[in-house]
């Protein structure tokens, strides 16, 4: 197993919204003090995320370039007839809302229970769960917003052959 992380940004004891934390907001704060709200505009997300095989994970709200201390909100997807590598994500609990496509989330022993997904559903992923994020269409892309809580924490895991995963197909 490998944990991978963001890169960390220069920590402090200093106190950001009434909170004590460690991470220096300083940037995000106004003339008194106060850190504000913050927009991530299109094209300027950070794209150096971790990925799971061929999920790629875009970070809207996060750590490594927003005031954020608490929460990872981001933009998930996999290309038409793609999945993820087996993972977890350690202590975070994960929750996300499918925005197109249709995918499943293979889990248990050998990954053979699985929940379907598509346009519109929600999903929570319990602390240290391994799964697997599948796009079980062959010609359209499966996009979601995901939202992690403390961060974007990704362990992968062992790999599994397709053919373990009921009823996947790759494109």
């Amino acid at each position: 197993m490998t944990l991978i992380t963001g890169e960390e940004p220069e920590r402090k004891n200093i106190m950001t919204n009434s909170i004590a934390t460690e991470i220096d907001n300083s940037k995000y704060a106004d003339d008194t003090g106060q850190v504000v709200p913050v927009v991530t505009r299109n094209g300027e997300e950070d794209r150096n995320t971790t990925q799971s095989g061929d999920c790629i994970r875009v970070s809207g709200v996060s750590p490594q370039h927003t005031p954020a201390t608490r929460i990872w909100f981001g933009e998930v997807s996999n290309e038409p007839g793609y999945r993820s590598v087996p993972h977890h994500h350690g202590e975070a609990e994960t929750g996300g809302r499918v925005l197109r496509g249709r995918g499943r989330i293979y889990f248990g022993e050998r990954y053979q229970e699985y929940l379907d997904m598509e346009e519109g559903d929600w999903v929570f992923v319990p602390p240290y769960m391994p799964h697997v994020e599948a796009n079980m269409s062959t010609t359209e892309e499966l996009v979601w917003i995901t939202a992690r809580t403390p961060e974007n924490i990704v362990v992968n895991l062992d790999e599994v052959p397709d053919e373990q995963l009921p009823g996947y197909r790759r494109a």
